[in-house]
C-alpha cells in the first residue's frame, strides 16, 4: 500500500511504510530525459545529473557530498534515462533527515562551477568512449537508431562527443529552469517511516520551491521509413547482434501481455531462446530478450553474442523462435512464465529502494500507481489466446530490424534473412 500527497507547489510525495526494514530509501524523480532534448542539447539531461553531485555552497565538493552519505553507511547515486532522471539514496532509518537534506541540497543548490563542468565534460566523453569500445553496448545503441530513426529516442542518452563538447553552463541552467520544476517532480520514499513524517520533512525542505516558467515538452514519435539493417564492422572475437521489432507504449492495455511474451521468449535460463540456442544448439554464450515501453512507443529486442561464422544460423534460429510465438503457448509454459514474473516482482519488493523506484517511476510517467496485487491479478488473467493474438499483431517480418557489431563479411546477405 502507498500514500500520496501533493504540496501546494505541485510536488508529489508518495510513500510506503515498511516497518520490518532498517532502511529508508528516497528517490527523487524528475520527468525529463534525453528524449526532451533537441539535437544541439543532446546529452544535456545526463550532463546535468552528473553535475548535481559535484558541489553546493553547503557541501562544496563531490567528496563532501559522497562522504555525507557514505559516512553513515548509505548509498547515493543517480541515473538518466530517455524519459526520466532520478536521484536516489538509501540509508539506515535514523539518518533520514540527513539524506533528505543532501538530496534536496544537490537538487536546488548545485553550483555548476565552470571548473567542475570542464572536468566532468571529459569524464562523460570517456564514458561515451567506453560505451563505444564495448560491442555489446554499441549494438544496443545501433538498434535504437533503427527503431527510432532521426528522433531523440534513437540517440545515446549521453549524447555524442561533439554535442557534449558544445554544451555550455547557460544551456544547462536554461534547460533545468524549464524541466526541474516541482510539478514535474515526484519524491518517492519507502522504508521504516510514516507517511506524515515524510510529508512534513519534505514540505519543510521543498515547500517553497516554485515553478519559474512553463515546462518544455517532447517530440512525439511517428513511424517513418527507415533502414532495416546496420552493420559496424570490427575485428572482434564475437559478432554482437540485436534483432528488434516495434513494441507497445507504456499505457497500452496489452503491455503486460507483451511483458509475459518476452519472459517466455528470452528472460532467464529457462526461456525459449536460452534453452534452444544456447543449451540445445550450443551456438551462443549470452542470449536474452527485453522490452522497452516509452510514453508513445516501444520495442522488443533480442541480443546475442555469436561466433561470426554462425551469425546467419543464429539469426535464423532466433526468427524461428519468434515465429513459434504465433502458435498457442502450452498452458504449462504460460503458468511457469507467470510464476517467474510474479516471483521476481515480489522479490524486488523486499528492498526499500526498489519499492521507492516502483512507486516513483509509475507516478512520474503515468500519474497512477498500480499495486503489486493489481499487477499480479493482471498477469494471472492473461490467456494463451491473448499471447497468440498479440504475437501475430506485433511479430511482422517487414518490421524486423537488425544491428550487428563484429567481423561481418561485406557480402553477407543478412537483410535477406529478415522474414517471419
Amino acid at each position: 500500500m502507498y500514500q500520496r500527497t501533493t504540496l501546494d507547489n505541485g510536488l508529489r510525495i508518495v510513500t510506503t511504510t515498511m516497518p520490518h526494514t532498517h532502511s529508508v530509501s528516497i528517490c527523487i524523480f524528475i520527468g525529463v530525459g534525453s528524449r526532451y532534448e533537441i539535437v544541439a542539447q543532446a546529452g544535456v539531461s545526463h550532463f546535468i545529473e552528473h553535475l548535481c553531485f559535484k558541489g553546493t555552497p553547503k557541501r562544496p565538493t563531490a567528496k563532501e557530498i559522497s562522504e555525507a552519505i557514505e559516512g553513515v553507511g548509505g548509498i547515493l547515486n543517480g541515473g538518466t534515462d530517455k524519459e526520466l532522471t532520478v536521484y536516489w539514496c538509501k540509508v539506515a532509518q535514523s539518518h533520514f533527515p540527513l539524506v533528505l537534506d543532501v538530496l534536496t541540497d544537490i537538487l536546488l543548490h548545485s553550483k555548476f562551477d565552470p571548473v567542475d563542468i570542464e572536468r566532468e565534460r571529459q569524464v562523460i566523453i570517456e564514458e561515451i568512449n567506453m560505451s563505444k569500445d564495448s560491442p555489446s553496448l554499441q549494438v544496443n545503441m545501433l538498434i535504437d537508431e533503427l527503431l527510432w530513426p532521426n528522433h531523440p529516442l534513437g540517440r545515446d542518452i549521453a549524447g555524442s562527443k561533439e554535442s557534449v563538447a558544445a554544451i555550455t553552463r547557460d544551456m544547462m541552467l536554461d534547460y533545468m529552469a524549464g524541466q526541474y520544476l516541482p510539478d514535474n517532480t515526484v519524491i518517492a520514499i519507502a522504508g521504516n517511516i510514516q507517511h506524515q513524517e515524510a510529508v512534513t520533512a519534505v514540505s519543510q525542505a521543498l515547500g517553497s520551491w516554485t515553478t519559474r516558467q512553463p515546462r518544455s515538452g517532447y517530440l512525439a514519435y511517428k513511424e517513418q521509413p527507415n533502414p532495416r539493417l546496420q552493420i559496424e564492422r570490427r575485428d572482434t572475437e564475437e559478432a554482437h547482434l540485436c534483432l528488434a521489432l516495434p513494441g507497445l507504449p507504456l499505457l497500452h492495455p496489452k503491455r503486460f501481455t507483451l511483458d509475459l511474451l518476452n519472459v517466455i521468449l528470452g528472460e532467464g535460463m529457462s526461456s525459449r531462446l536460452f534453452t534452444t540456442i544456447r543449451d540445445k544448439l550450443g551456438l551462443v554464450y549470452s542470449i536474452h530478450s527485453y522490452v522497452e515501453h516509452c510514453l508513445d512507443s516501444g520495442s522488443v529486442t533480442v541480443y546475442a553474442g555469436v561466433e561470426p561464422r554462425n551469425l546467419p544460423i543464429v539469426i535464423k534460429a532466433i526468427l524461428e523462435e519468434l515465429s513459434q510465438l504465433k502458435e498457442l503457448v502450452p498452458e504449462s509454459e504460460l503458468s511457469k512464465a507467470k510464476e517467474l514474473s510474479k516471483g521476481r516482482l515480489l522479490l524486488r519488493m523486499e528492498d526499500s529502494r526498489n519499492v521507492a523506484g516502483w512507486m516513483g517511476g509509475q507516478e512520474i510517467l503515468t500519474e497512477r500507481i498500480l499495486s503489486v496485487e493489481q499487477i499480479v491479478s493482471i498477469i494471472d488473467a492473461i490467456t494463451v489466446e491473448e499471447l497468440r493474438q498479440l504475437a501475430q499483431e506485433l511479430l511482422i517480418g517487414s518490421q524486423l530490424r537488425l544491428a550487428v557489431v563484429g567481423p561481418v563479411a561485406n557480402d553477407e546477405p543478412l537483410e535477406e534473412l529478415l522474414k517471419l
